[in-house]
């Protein structure tokens, strides 16, 4: 397309180039990551200012650039156009060069704190049952038909640029729906934009990312803008707007009024009064079994290979959407119970690991307080009353300081033994990050030495949770979950907490962290 025809697509241009362009590859902001033909998109960052790196991108081959300072005041070889936000510009701009694919399918966003994996890989595997062409982006992957693409380290929802080609291979699969698992960052920073969304779906909202949002309300309205964009979106035909909400959740109404403008709001709840509910709940050790409840007398009695009353909750959320979507019932009933049986084990979430080893190993990606409760609660209904939960943790540096000591104070009360380590310190000192974490413990009446101990590095401390196991114990690593790499200072270290845990119930804990040579 012509760099005009692209520029048509978004109303807030303020200057235009007096010539025009050929565009032959995708919008980034990435400089390094410009193609020939394509486009290079500068902005103010936090660290860096991507109009200073506008000549490194014409050298890589931009065709054009869109950027936030006026042309007199932008060294520019090449066609240059001004808007006001660059973030707010990019979705829209990226979705116009893919030919708006998001409009040509039926999008499901889930957002919430804890518990979007799941629910938005559990909405997959039920619209697969049920026939239906469906793709995925998620923090673990993107699947398109059947492929699995990585979508990254510690990227969560992928740049709005990689999230409209990820739904445009959709559409050339012939795919016709398409599950976004939505982060409060991407829905903050635009990584959606663009995107027609045309059912939203909570799981939760509890303290997390306020490093990031400033205030506990503002993170709550990050993830309520997901409602308002699917109620805005462009309408498709035959297509309703739904919103999907946790009754339990203390946000709930919040996220009823935000979701004004829909067609349907259906709710789900562990205890609150709700459209979809859970009965002759049972936590067997092969399997939890229950009955989910609808509206209208439905109840539909179905099985997973997934642990604890929160990834209950997970479950009540696809199952919600997964009706609001589906053509009729009787569909939406034989899918249910298939697409939950055949959920395949999601990676670092309550993931079994297994070594011939006489007490049961666990990695979970739980990083927030909720989560890391009801990992625990969780982890405490899956052996027996006389055995110990043993949980390995720490909390990130350069994040949410509140989230060390109540993740502490949580380990303290629920775990019976507790090793505070490393996870992701930074730029931070991981030795001061570990002391906030160790008074938290003592606030609990943790002994260090007898009820908790510090393990800076994450291989040794994976390895003396389990040497601390008894025959019948359960030892959970919490934190990083389906994560490849750690970070200390600026540097991504290759890390996977699963491959730490095996070598430890084999003898041999990963020593490839910088804290391993400490």
């Amino acid at each position: 397309m012509l760099f005009s025809e692209l520029l048509a697509a978004w109303p807030g241009v303020i200057a235009r180039p007096d010539r025009d362009a050929r565009i032959a590859a995708p919008i980034t902001e990435n400089a390094a990551h410009v193609q020939p033909g394509g486009v290079f998109l500068a902005r103010r960052g936090a660290s860096v200012d991507g109009h200073d790196l506008i000549a490194e991108a014409v050298a890589r081959g931009a065709a054009a650039v869109v950027g936030e300072r006026p042309p007199d005041a932008v060294a520019c070889s090449v066609p240059y156009a001004q808007v006001p936000d660059g973030r707010a510009a990019l979705g829209p701009l990226a979705s116009a060069y893919y030919g708006h694919p998001s409009h040509r399918l039926v999008v499901i966003g889930v957002t919430g704190t804890d518990g979007k994996t799941t629910t938005a890989m559990l909405l997959h595997s039920i619209l697969k049952a049920a026939g239906v062409r469906a793709g995925l982006i998620s923090t673990v992957s993107a699947l398109i038909g059947d492929e699995a693409l990585d979508t990254g380290l510690h990227v969560t929802t992928p740049g709005a640029d990689e999230v409209h080609g990820y739904l445009a291979r959709m559409v050339a699969a012939g795919l016709t729906h398409a599950v976004l698992e939505t982060t409060s960052h991407g829905l903050a920073q635009g990584r959606v934009g663009g995107v027609a969304f045309d059912a939203a779906v909570l799981t939760n909202v509890t303290h997390e990312h306020l490093d990031f949002h400033g205030t506990w309300e503002q993170y709550r309205d990050a993830k309520a803008s997901l409602f308002q964009m699917t109620a805005a979106a462009p309408r498709k035909p035959g297509v309703p707007k739904i919103a999907v909400i946790n009754a339990d959740d203390p946000s709930a109404d919040v996220f009823r009024q935000r979701a004004q403008g829909v067609d349907r709001a259906l709710t789900y709840a562990l205890d609150a009064p709700a459209d979809f509910r859970a009965e002759e709940v049972v936590f067997a050790a092969d399997a939890t079994r229950l009955i989910v409840a609808g509206p209208d007398g439905l109840r539909v009695p179905v099985e997973s290979a997934l642990v604890g009353p929160f990834n209950v909750a997970n479950l009540l959320a696809a199952a919600a959407a997964a009706l609001a979507v589906l053509p009729d019932v009787a569909t939406w009933r034989a899918a249910l119970a298939a697409g939950v049986r055949a959920m395949p084990p999601i990676p670092g979430r309550m993931e079994r690991i297994g070594e011939g080893q006489d007490f049961l190993a666990i990695v979970d990606f739980a990083h927030t307080p909720n989560a890391l409760r009801r990992a625990l609660e969780a982890a405490r209904t899956m052996i027996a009353p006389d055995r110990r939960v043993i949980a390995v943790f720490g909390s990130a540096g350069l994040r949410d300081r509140a989230k060390r000591r109540m993740m502490a104070e949580i380990g303290a009360r629920l775990a019976d033994r507790v090793v505070l380590t490393a996870e992701d310190p930074r730029t931070e000192s991981l030795d001061a990050i570990l002391a906030e974490m160790a008074e938290g413990c003592r606030s609990q009446g943790g002994r260090e030495g007898e009820t908790f101990w510090r393990v800076p590095d994450r291989g040794r401390a994976v390895a003396f949770g389990c040497e601390l196991a008894r025959p019948g114990d359960l030892v959970i690593a919490c934190g990083k979950g389906h994560e490849q790499s750690m970070c200390f200072g600026t540097v991504e270290h290759p890390w996977d907490d699963r491959a730490a845990l095996r070598g430890a119930l084999r003898g041999a804990p990963l020593l490839t962290l910088p804290t391993a040579h400490a």
